[in-house]
């Protein structure tokens, strides 16, 4: 006789809650927002969880929803994509690239920074393109701040470190997401001393902003992360209130509600988006302040984040349908939202919703799409169970993005 579905998926969750922590019934189920009881009756077979119960458990165990289900476990698509050779010499001095003869002045170091700055916000090829011109300008940044470190000329030096400030958050970000997350805590601190060094509060405060998402992204950085944007936001109350500053700021809180929501403190995380983001959205308005792109939209965005990691994937969608990101200046943060939309379904099963929202990210940016583990995830976990209809088209964006069957 088969065994009852239910039993089994309750066998599965008690094998790795003892496996993964060997934590009591009482804990898991109160971090899941469940009865100690009604979590036990879901381990003895006698209920079946909902999707989004499901979807609570299996992220608290830290196991993907379909080895709770049975499911043949998708094999991880491997990203191998990293920061490019010459990009990395260039940051470390044993490139071929390094500069000699006069340094280049701030103006044009200004124009050349925001430009690539531009590129790597609005394009779609933006690491192919934004790799071409690295290496030059990190040679050209770095001798004139070499340059300019002794001179006379006291406001061209601080013109010169304002832009080393600036470029090394560029570098910061290229380098968390091509996958270095060691070059991209060395190049936040380079930001963090050419802001200080230009006595530039407002930067000071981007560096370590962008420091906070170094930390983000490393495992058990959360509360490092929270700490260093806290510090932040308290050194910008001696500084005059401005929309630049409300921007910063609401920058730095957004970090702070990141920290939260993966440290699972949920009601945290909602009370500062809130109370403390939401008000500084309205003084900032939709703005790009130190390349933060922080506003109403990116607070939407964030407010969605939330539920998707909570796992309420039903409130996700509806917060969802307020947020208009097409007028964003970055089309990161446009690849966020559609992936964080994908995750939402992917966490009710709605596979062809999933499939669509996998496209549009391939639109996007294909670049990107290759070098997001939770998307290429997803992919997989697609191959090995959409229904023959979508089949074709998940074998087929499989392909493109080079993930073995």
């Amino acid at each position: 006789m088969a065994e009852n579905p239910k039993a089994l998926v309750g066998a599965r969750i008690r094998h790795y809650r003892r496996k993964n922590g060997n934590r009591s019934m009482a804990a898991v189920a109160g971090l899941c927002g469940v009865t100690e009881r009604y979590f036990s009756m879901i381990e003895n077979g006698k209920r079946s969880p909902s999707s989004e119960v499901l979807t609570r458990i299996a992220a608290e165990l830290q196991v993907p929803v379909s080895a709770l289900l049975g499911d043949a476990p998708p094999v991880k698509a491997p990203v191998t994509l990293t920061t490019a050779p010459d990009v990395a010499g260039a940051l470390m001095g044993y490139g071929s690239t390094r500069a000699a003869g006069p340094p280049v002045g701030p103006v044009l170091l200004r124009e050349r920074v925001e430009e690539a700055w531009r590129t790597w916000q609005k394009s779609d090829q933006r690491f192919t393109e934004i790799e071409e011109a690295l290496p030059a300008l990190i040679s050209d940044v770095e001798h004139s701040v070499r340059a300019h470190r002794s001179s006379s000329d006291a406001s061209a030096r601080r013109d010169v470190l304002r832009v080393a400030a600036d470029f090394y958050g560029l570098m910061r970000s290229y380098c968390r997401r091509s996958g270095r997350l060691d070059l991209s805590l060395m190049v936040a601190d380079r930001a963090r001393r050419a802001a200080e060094d230009a006595d530039d509060p407002i930067r000071i405060a981007a560096a370590h902003w962008s420091l906070g998402h170094c930390l983000l992204s490393q495992d058990g950085g959360a509360q490092e992360a929270h700490d260093v944007a806290g510090v932040a936001i308290g050194e910008l109350q001696s500084v005059p209130e401005s929309t630049e500053k409300a921007a910063i700021q609401g920058a730095l809180e957004l970090v702070r509600v990141v920290a939260e929501a993966q440290q699972k403190r949920w009601w945290d995380a909602r009370q500062r988006l809130v109370n403390k983001a939401e008000p500084l959205g309205k003084k900032a308005g939709e703005s790009n302040t130190m390349w933060t792109v922080f506003g109403p939209t990116n607070i939407g965005l964030h407010a969605l984040s939330i539920e998707m990691l909570a796992g309420h994937s039903a409130e996700g969608l509806r917060l969802a349908d307020d947020v208009d990101t097409s007028q964003l200046p970055s089309r990161e943060r446009q690849f966020t939202f559609t992936l964080e939309l994908a995750r939402c379904y992917d966490q009710r099963r709605d596979d062809p919703a999933v499939l669509v929202h996998l496209l549009d990210l391939e639109k996007l940016s294909a670049e990107d799409m290759a070098r997001s583990t939770v998307a290429t995830d997803m992919v997989t976990g697609l191959l090995h169970r959409v229904r023959p209809t979508f089949q074709p088209q998940v074998a087929k964006l499989a392909e493109r993005l080079g993930i073995a069957p």
